[in-house]
């Protein structure tokens, strides 16, 4: 059974700071404790700088003793992180977690290996051996990505709201439905429709 108490005190703890850290978690969809999400800045002076990650949050029943499962939702192309599906290695997600470390400090630890890609331990082995071998082309490849798929344009962002406003759903229910769908439209009428 999931601490819930410690859950909420992490919460607090990680978004206490979310300015100065780069990290915040919320319940995802309002619900479980045991669901949320997780969102990072991309490092500075690295090819994801400027972008904004967002993670799926599991955690187990034996959290804190069992480490969270976490798994990126936005694509980056990057040697530790699936390109296919967001699947992540990272020593203390696994073997290495302990209960004296937290959500926040997972998502530090994840912000850190943006930054520093451990390509001898891949999880992507194409992304790792470009990283090895034509670092220019991984560097422009994450950049791109970045680009793509962990940026929204404030313009591009609120033509979207101002289109499902239009439809006739709340302007607060869609900024928080957009973001929670990485900005996708199509998703967030899917959701907005469904909910």
């Amino acid at each position: 059974m999931v601490d819930v108490s410690r859950v909420q005190k992490e919460l607090t703890e990680c978004n206490r700071d979310r300015e100065v850290s780069g990290v915040s978690i919320a319940l995802h969809d309002g619900a479980s404790i045991s669901h949320l999400t997780g969102t990072i800045a991309g490092p500075a002076d690295s090819p994801y700088e400027g972008g904004t990650f967002v993670i799926d949050i599991h955690l187990p029943g034996g959290y804190p003793f069992e480490p969270p499962k976490m798994q990126f939702i936005t694509k980056v192309w990057h040697p530790n992180i699936s390109s296919q599906n967001g699947a992540i290695c990272l020593d203390i997600l696994k073997d290495q977690w302990s209960p004296a470390l937290t959500l926040k400090t997972a998502l530090l630890s994840l912000q850190a290996l943006l930054s520093s890609p451990a390509p001898d331990n891949p999880q992507d082995a194409v992304v790792a051996q470009q990283y090895l071998r034509d670092y220019p082309t991984f560097a422009a490849t994450a950049r791109y990505w970045t680009e793509a798929f962990a940026k929204s344009t404030s313009t591009g962002m609120e033509e979207k709201v101002q289109k499902l406003v239009e439809m006739g759903f709340p302007e607060d229910l869609v900024r928080s439905t957009l973001k929670s769908v990485d900005g996708d439209e199509n998703m967030a009428l899917e959701k907005l429709c469904s909910g």
